[in-house]
């Protein structure tokens, strides 16, 4: 506990961080387009990767950069981090080791950014929690079916009531309890449907209902988030988004109505998480896009010239 109160909370970066135990509900692919939302409009984001073993983040990351450079598109990339496991034989060697990189990591951004967007393993363990600790926004994707509902709670079998809260939201529980403790600050929990079909479904309907009402329970908001698109998957090779300005030169081909739609849909998910975006980063993404707009054309001189 000493560990959790000695890391601190960034002075000024809103911490998101990207949580559940269950591998493969899209806590990457949501942790990248939130980040590239974010430097959109103008704010400072660094990002952090807590999963040192499968580093899909960091992937996600590395082929944004290589494909900016590779085809020679603008792409906007936060600063980056990938905390590794700890080495030491003992649990305590391991849990301190790990603190003392997360922490330097942290403390490198604090001062200097707007957000901090965490991605974190799909298993328990010591940097996991202390990451849920810090957060002031924890995002846990969710695909759309009860086997993934598991890590929240159980239900029924036949009526399909919450009958039961899961280790993982018993563990968030706690971390907002921690937070409280170390600094008064509250944890805005959101819970995003992955995976969701697009027609109406009795499974879908159950979900959704299980979804709620767990949600009156441990205080969380339910939203929509990414429907089982190909392209979401297809973004990853480059680094890409559905947020990015989405031509022959980024993609290889021309975009079509599924990418628009895909956009939509994270457009949405953004102004569902209701972040803090403070007013000057709105300013300086406005300012950016009035320069790359004019980069390309001659320089007005007529005035100058005639005085």
């Amino acid at each position: 506990m000493l560990m959790q109160a000695d890391v601190g909370k960034p002075n000024s970066a809103h911490v998101i961080v990207l949580g559940n135990e269950k591998g493969g509900s899209g806590k990457s692919t949501t942790a990248m387009h939130v980040a590239v939302a974010l430097l959109q409009a103008g704010q400072r984001v660094a990002t952090i990767d807590l999963d040192s073993r499968q580093r899909s983040f960091t992937h996600y990351i590395e082929n944004r950069r290589d494909w900016s450079k590779r085809a020679r598109v603008g792409l906007d990339v936060p600063q980056h981090y990938c905390v590794a496991r700890g080495a030491g034989l003992r649990l305590d060697e391991i849990e301190a080791e790990e603190f003392s990189a997360f922490a330097q990591a942290v403390g490198e951004v604090e001062n200097t950014h707007d957000f901090v967007v965490i991605d974190t393993p799909g298993s328990d363990s010591y940097l996991m929690r202390l990451a849920h600790s810090m957060a002031d926004t924890l995002i846990t994707p969710l695909n759309d079916s009860f086997l993934d509902f598991d890590v929240l709670g159980t239900v029924d079998p036949t009526t399909f009531d919450v009958i039961g809260v899961s280790h993982y939201a018993e563990m968030v529980r706690e971390a907002r309890r921690q937070r409280r403790l170390v600094d008064g600050g509250l944890i805005d929990w959101v819970v995003l449907r992955n995976r969701l079909s697009a027609l109406g479904s009795r499974n879908k309907r159950l979900v959704g209902e299980g979804v709620d009402q767990l949600g009156r329970q441990l205080g969380f908001r339910a939203a929509d988030g990414f429907s089982e698109r190909v392209i979401y998957r297809e973004f990853f090779p480059r680094g890409l988004t559905a947020l990015d300005e989405l031509n022959e030169d980024t993609l290889g081909q021309r975009p079509n109505l599924s990418h628009v739609t895909a956009r939509d849909e994270v457009q949405t998910l953004i102004e569902a998480l209701k972040l803090p975006v403070d007013a000057r980063g709105r300013r300086r993404a406005a300012a950016r896009a009035e320069w790359i707009a004019t980069a390309d054309k001659p320089l007005e001189t007529h005035g100058i010239l005639a005085d």
